[in-house]
């Protein structure tokens, strides 16, 4: 009898506390011999560094990792979508794609070096998360970075023909596997008290 995968329901922001939760349930698991993971996510994004080290974590690991988007995967949840190496998604689905970010505190003053090095920041953010969604579908960086500009939303039919997902399937997970939720409980507003840049 095959061993039943584990499943971990990411209904959370991509932010410290939950990529955290995310990382150490993972290592937990496989410490006790799983190998076989499905994600399921539905996120508003949040943190490009988060997001960024989750998907670097997830493809690096010696195990199965199926994606599930199982309501709207947004900015930055679009790239810890894209650490499945089986990816798919609800028929009543959206995935949002849009440009980075950068939050600044009230009153705060820039000279110029900041300002471009703020710039160049962004413009690297941009072109990470790019090449993340160009490996994952075979776009060019180009296209996608257009379509970051453009902030499109594919709905799963778009999203298949993109090469986002490989699949519309409604079941999420087989009968008997172990759930483990990650949520965030506070109100969560994608410009206020995060850290770094944001998509």
């Amino acid at each position: 009898m095959s061993q039943l995968p584990t499943v971990i329901k990411f209904f959370a922001p991509v932010i410290d506390t939950t990529i955290n939760a995310l990382m150490g349930t993972v290592d937990q698991k496989m410490k006790e011999g799983k190998c076989d993971f499905i994600l399921l996510i539905s996120s508003p994004g949040g943190s490009v560094f988060h997001g960024l080290s989750a998907y670097s974590y997830l493809k690096g690991l010696p195990a199965k990792i199926t994606t599930h988007n199982f309501g709207s995967v947004d900015s930055i949840g679009v790239i810890l979508f894209c650490g499945g190496s089986t990816r798919l998604s609800v028929p009543q689905a959206r995935f949002l794609l849009h440009g980075v970010s950068s939050n600044f505190q009230q009153n705060m003053s820039l000279e110029e070096k900041q300002l471009e090095e703020r710039l160049r920041s962004l413009k690297i953010d941009t072109e990470n998360i790019a090449k993340v969604i160009a490996a994952t579908t075979g776009k060019s960086i180009e296209e996608v970075t257009q379509a970051m500009l453009d902030r499109i939303a594919l709905n799963p039919e778009e999203a298949k023909a993109w090469g986002l997902i490989h699949e519309i399937q409604v079941e999420l997970f087989p009968s008997g596997a172990e759930v483990i939720p990650i949520h965030f409980q506070q109100p969560f507003s994608p410009n206020a008290g995060l850290q770094g840049q944001q998509v």
